[in-house]
């Protein structure tokens, strides 16, 4: 019963995920070699450790309009002076998992959540974060009921596949600095009338931590990685 009352909600609701990102950044998620290779090597000659992928290194467009903040700013934090990859994309995934739809706009949620993307155009896949929160007609309603929710985490790591293509290749990551992170954790959510629950998640960030920079969020993975 409670189950099909968060679904009436919205709560249980699975945001579609853009399986197919520009020059298969995201797909070295899931492969065991070859997966920094992917982020890193976009554009250069190909190594005896990656296969040849066939990228360019053009900018990849963004499809997806990113909206103004209101006057006053966005009512989402923005990103925290972090440059550990784990402990950023904790924070991405706790930015990613909570929202107020009583008193945010899907508009400003969207431009805050802009904020913590990468500039670096050649690897932000927005689609695909832009793509974590409901659509502008499930918003409304999460809006109609006084919607909310709050995020922890409770690990982050980094997922097999990843350590081992960085094992075998060290010197990729120096192109773009680019770690994909598993994350673990639980919203709590609640709305008018007194309900509420709780979900636990798992997501898969893939982050940019440049030396000497603060990180940023470049993109979502299509499926969660081990």
């Amino acid at each position: 019963m409670r189950k099909r009352s968060l679904d009436a909600l919205g709560i249980g609701w699975q945001p579609p995920r853009r399986i197919m990102l520009a020059a298969g950044i995201l797909a070295a998620l899931l492969v065991l070699t070859g997966a920094v290779a992917w982020w890193t090597g976009r554009g250069q000659s190909d190594s005896a450790s990656a296969p040849h992928t066939g990228s360019s290194a053009s900018p990849k467009s963004t499809s997806a309009p990113v909206p103004k903040p209101p006057p006053g700013g966005s009512k989402v934090a923005g990103p925290p002076p972090i440059a550990d990859p784990l402990a950023f994309a904790r924070a991405s995934a706790v930015m990613l998992w909570t929202f107020d739809a009583r008193t945010t706009s899907r508009d400003d949620q969207l431009a805050g959540m802009h904020t913590w993307m990468t500039g670096e155009t050649a690897y932000a896949d927005w689609d695909s974060v832009q793509a974590q929160i409901p659509d502008p007609l499930l918003w409304s309603r999460l809006k109609d009921n006084g919607q909310h929710a709050s995020a922890t985490t409770s690990e982050g790591h980094f997922p097999s596949a990843f350590k081992q293509a960085l094992a075998e290749n060290p010197q990729a990551i120096t192109e773009a600095y680019i770690y994909a992170v598993t994350v673990r954790g639980k919203t709590q959510l609640a709305w008018n009338g007194g309900g509420g629950g709780a979900e636990d998640r798992q997501i898969t960030l893939a982050v940019q931590c440049r030396p000497g920079k603060d990180c940023r969020l470049v993109a979502v993975a299509p499926r969660v990685a081990p």
